[in-house]
């Protein structure tokens, strides 16, 4: 018998889940789901769709709802909803995280990740999970829904981006830097169709948390995920925690080559900064050094680790921060809070004048800690796009803790190299406190069984959706350009993230801050199509962007380019998603154009090329859609595929 062809880790991972298809990048596959991530801004929509499709309790190895976006309750939406979510959670068996226990990503690497394991989750930086060896990848809720029940997770088979990194990160340097480096060299769209897979010795130095910023937000270079090997830092890692019994050893075998191949060297990073608003817009801090400031803002999701927080401690401790600046900490998890608490860093934080704020995701989701208008903010934050802080005319920059630490104290931007100190070092520690207090386990199946959903008066059912129609006149409501982001087509924020579990309500906000005539458009037009640019729908996998304009009667969107989850968000509630041929078509496709499509059926089923009548012209135009996609846009979306197949 022939030797097996050496396999990197991202191979080993699919291999070892693969249910159906070939891996040939290009090719569709399905992949077996071991466990899944819920948060409170999808997860209302993930325990309707459970309902809705008749499931009686979740098939995964593991299931975690986290209460983490939607904190602020001043009014009774987002506590009722907190309600429904942990009932929904006794009901269906699955872990429920309660509000204030931290930001999901960090909550679940410290109870439940583990290598060797998959993931899907309702949330687009649930590849950070790959820190720990894992292939973690964010969908929209439906899908992630789907794998509660018991089904595969279908996806395209990526390449894999293999990324060495040597050498040693130099003092002011941290983790933050290696993902802007990337994103500075491949901008938002470079890992589209992409797993990133780091190796090579330079991983040795990054502890499992540093990982956990790099593997985070690799989502804003559009990667399907980022894998790290499980190692002796793993180990370590899991050995603090006191899950040591999780750990398996996951490498790349010897020889294993990658499709793509990039190296890093640590060792020649500068201090980086991603300027609004894009996180692909990065340049060295020294270049923006300087400008004024408003906001420094430490924490979140894409630095939630002990370092983040200690190392800002110690840079401002015996100071005060400028006057003119408001210095906010958001604690990532509970746990975190109690050992920074316990090891005397909250106390030179709170003195030198933060803000502390509870564990979640706050401001990054426009969640309070708005900047005031005009003025710029600094934050560790994984995302830039326009608005999404809260503010229309924001100006946020993305950075790391020291810099965002340096430039609080000084009043402007500032290079941390520029400090009158040594650089601050800091290991993770080996005995964090661990706190299960607020993680409440499923119910035993007899039991859940007579739970009642508890839904208040904020929640809705989920609209029904009609079937793909074998011809459709479509006409152009909306025009757009390129990277248009979930934010901008639905956006979150304090306003509009409570009416996540009623569409006809949250409707109301489809692209208002693009377009505030769009709506009343959709709503005296019906059915209508959108054209946009290159990399339509990046970002957040939040499903409201494609269900929401799905009510008002969005029936295609013609883009140059489409980001996964979005595509795959459009297809799951029967909108058809087509590129063009010919991307200067889209140029040429002003508003009010009509789009006429015949025989659709037929042609979706021939092929990927398909034909419309624009204005007296043909379009060529192109789907790459599966058979079984085909099948689900005929039926009018998943759930109705689903409910027809019993």
């Amino acid at each position: 018998m022939a030797a097996s062809k050496p396999r990197n880790v991202a191979q080993k991972l699919i291999a070892g889940h693969l249910v159906s298809g070939e891996m040939r990048p290009g090719d569709e596959i399905g992949i077996r789901i071991d466990q899944t991530l819920t948060q409170d801004a999808t997860g209302t929509m993930v325990m309707l769709e459970l309902e809705a499709m008749g499931v009686d309790r979740v098939q995964t190895e593991l299931s975690a709802q986290y209460v983490d976006h939607n904190l602020i309750q001043e009014d009774f939406k987002n506590p009722d909803d907190h309600l429904f979510l942990q009932s929904a959670c006794q009901r269906f068996g699955i872990w429920f995280s309660r509000p204030g226990n931290g930001i999901s990503h960090a909550v679940h690497q410290e109870r439940f990740g583990a290598p060797g394991r998959t993931m899907l989750g309702s949330d687009s930086h649930t590849p950070a999970a790959g820190a720990l060896g894992m292939l973690a990848i964010g969908a929209g809720g439906l899908e992630v829904a789907l794998a509660m029940a018991g089904e595969p997770f279908y996806l395209k088979m990526p390449e894999i981006w293999g990324v060495k990194l040597s050498g040693e990160l130099p003092d002011w340097v941290s983790a933050k830097d290696v993902v802007l480096e990337m994103l500075r060299r491949h901008d938002v769209k470079g890992g589209v169709g992409r797993i990133i897979e780091y190796c090579g010795p330079g991983v040795d130095s990054l502890s499992a948390m540093d990982r956990h910023v790099i593997a985070n937000m690799g989502a804003e270079l559009g990667a399907t995920t980022t894998v790290f090997p499980s190692d002796g830092e793993t180990r370590r890692y899991l050995r603090a925690q006191q899950r040591e019994d999780a750990w398996s050893e996951l490498r790349a075998d010897e020889g294993a080559a990658y499709d793509i191949d990039e190296h890093i060297d640590l060792s020649a990073l500068e201090p980086l900064i991603a300027r609004p608003s894009s996180p692909g817009n990065v340049v060295a801090v020294r270049e923006v050094a300087g400008e004024p400031l408003y906001q420094a803002y430490i924490g979140s999701s894409a630095n939630p680790g002990y370092r983040d927080f200690a190392v800002p401690a110690k840079m401002v401790d015996g100071r005060v921060v400028d006057p003119q600046v408001s210095f906010d900490v958001n604690p990532s998890s509970r746990a975190m809070l109690e050992t920074l608490t316990r090891d005397g860093l909250l106390a030179p934080l709170i003195h030198a004048g933060a803000r502390l704020h509870q564990a979640g995701c706050n401001g990054c989701i426009g969640m309070g800690q708005a900047p005031a208008t005009g003025r710029n903010s600094l934050r560790t934050t994984p995302r830039n796009f326009p608005g999404r802080s809260g503010t229309p005319e924001d100006a946020v920059f993305l950075c790391s803790p020291e810099t965002a630490t340096a430039s609080a104290l000084a009043g402007v931007i500032t290079d941390p190299r520029d400090m009158d100190m040594a650089y601050p070092r800091v290991a993770d520690p080996d005995d964090p406190v661990v706190n299960e207090a607020m993680l409440q386990a499923p119910l035993t199946p007899e039991i859940a069984r007579q739970v009642e959903l508890i839904k208040g008066p904020n929640i809705a059912s989920l609209p029904e959706i009609e079937g793909l129609p074998d011809a459709l006149e479509l006409p152009v409501l909306l025009t757009v350009g390129d990277n248009v982001s979930t934010d901008e087509i639905m956006r979150a924020g304090a306003e509009v993230l409570p009416f996540r579990s009623n569409i006809p309500e949250i409707a109301n906000f489809v692209y208002d801050q693009v377009d505030a005539e769009y709506l009343a458009r959709a709503q005296a037009t019906g059915d209508h199509a959108i054209v946009g640019g290159d990399n339509y729908g990046q970002g957040s996998s939040r499903e409201h962007a494609a269900l929401a304009p799905r009510y008002l009667g969005l029936r295609a969107v013609l883009a140059k380019s489409f980001a996964r989850i979005h595509w795959q968000n459009l297809v799951n509630f029967g909108v058809l998603p087509l590129t063009f041929a010919d991307p200067a078509d889209a140029e040429a496709l002003p508003r009010d154009s009509v789009i006429g499509l015949e025989g659709l059926h037929q042609a979706l089923a021939a092929g990927p090329e398909i034909s419309a009548q624009c204005d007296g012209r043909t379009l060529r135009l192109k789907h790459a859609l599966s058979e079984r996609q085909v099948a689900l846009l005929r039926a009018g979306g998943l759930i109705n595929w689903m409910r027809e197949r019993g």
